[in-house]
């Protein structure tokens, strides 16, 4: 995968632009806009303009004030992630460091097959329910999932549809009164330094995007819940359900579908510190 800053294979001047507005340091948030042949390029307050490895270009992708967790990081090894969750099978290939992890990138997620677990690359965006789909030629997918009592999510509740994606960091987007959101970073504390979400996947046919056409892709989200006394006074909406232990982690893989939703809960307090970037 690309990381933020290439755009090969893209218009001169859309990677042109692309280099210019999506820096290394991604808490500064700026503004651009070009236009060539019709094409325009908005970089705005809640928008990063990245490389999507499977169009080949600069895709926007919005982020909102209010968005739950639309970045986050995955800089750990293969190995470590494995000694975790006492992985089975490993199909990622090589994978490499993935400092930021945006919406439709393909990420690493755990899922449990035939009792045992599999790492394997899914692109991030469950499918959208009909009603957010209602006059849209394309469906780019809900990233987190908080209302699981809902019919659209509860058919991927059961273990079959249940997963597990490893992070380093994420990050929530802070309001500055009279100026542009910041954005913050959360990593774990302790020696343990690869937490996981608790998530939900599905195999999907859908038109992700117009140039991209129907596509059939493992997809995922992961659940969100209140915040913690340390994500709430950036983000008081939400926070990612985070898993830490082994047996959180099969508890969430294998219980009844009432029993994991117990998981469905802030972390704690002493589980998370805010960091200066990614890690």
């Amino acid at each position: 995968m690309e990381p933020p800053g290439t755009a090969p294979g893209s218009d001169p001047l859309i990677t042109s632009a692309f280099m210019s507005i999506v820096p290394k340091d991604t808490s500064k948030i700026g503004r651009v806009s070009v236009r060539r042949k019709g094409l325009r390029l908005t970089y705005t307050c809640c928008t990063h303009l990245v490389h999507n490895p499977y169009t080949g270009c600069a895709d926007s992708v919005q982020q909102g004030v209010q968005t739950m967790c639309n970045l986050y990081s995955l800089t750990t090894t293969q190995s470590a992630i494995a000694d975790l969750v006492n992985l089975w099978r490993d199909d990622t290939g090589n994978l490499p460091a993935m400092p930021a992890i945006y919406p439709d990138y393909p990420a690493p997620v755990i899922t449990q097959e035939d009792g045992s677990r599999v790492l394997r690359m899914m692109r991030w965006g469950m499918p959208s329910p009909a009603f957010a789909l209602k006059g849209k030629k394309t469906d780019k997918g809900v990233t987190n999932v908080r209302n699981t009592s809902s019919p659209h999510w509860r058919r991927w509740l059961g273990p079959a549809h249940r997963c597990v994606v490893p992070f380093t960091s994420f990050s929530e987007y802070k309001a500055v009164k009279g100026g542009p959101p910041e954005v913050v970073w959360f990593a774990p504390t302790g020696e343990q330094k690869t937490l996981f979400f608790a998530g939900i996947w599905t195999e999907w046919t859908s038109v992700r995007k117009l140039k991209e056409g129907e596509v059939t892709a493992d997809l995922f989200a992961f659940l969100t819940v209140e915040p913690n006394a340390v994500v709430a006074p950036i983000h008081p909406k939400a926070m990612p359900v985070i898993l830490r232990s082994a047996d959180a982690v099969e508890h969430w893989l294998t219980a009844s579908p009432q029993d994991a939703l117990r998981l469905q809960r802030p972390f704690a307090d002493d589980g998370l510190r805010v960091v200066d970037e990614a890690v």
